[in-house]
């Protein structure tokens, strides 16, 4: 029985543009305003909205909501869990790249 493809371990919630973009720069930045991301990504606020609802749903972020000088400011954070699988995902993406022919081994 031939041993199945390492692509079938991918992780379904970040292999989609956008949520793959948003943890992108939650990795590397501890809270992100929804702006921010809204701008970086070019999405709609509906379509933000969406995915970083999926991705709280997974408890991947946490969204914190406070107000600044009287106005609301929705706040993005990666939690540990996030942090650990999108590791994985990048791993999982790596053994698949590096087992492509013709691409350069580091």
């Amino acid at each position: 029985m031939a041993e199945e493809h390492i692509s079938i371990k991918l992780n379904r919630v970040f292999h989609q543009k956008a949520r793959l973009g948003i943890m992108s720069i939650l990795m590397v930045m501890e809270d992100v305003e929804f702006n921010y991301l809204k701008e970086r990504l070019k999405l709609s606020d509906g379509n933000l909205s969406t995915h970083l609802s999926i991705l709280e749903q997974e408890k991947y972020i946490k969204i914190k909501k406070k107000f600044v000088k009287k106005k609301p400011k929705t706040l993005c954070q990666l939690t540990g869990k996030g942090h650990n699988a999108f590791v994985e995902y990048i791993d999982n993406l790596e053994k698949i790249i590096k087992n492509v022919p013709g691409i350069k081994k580091k």
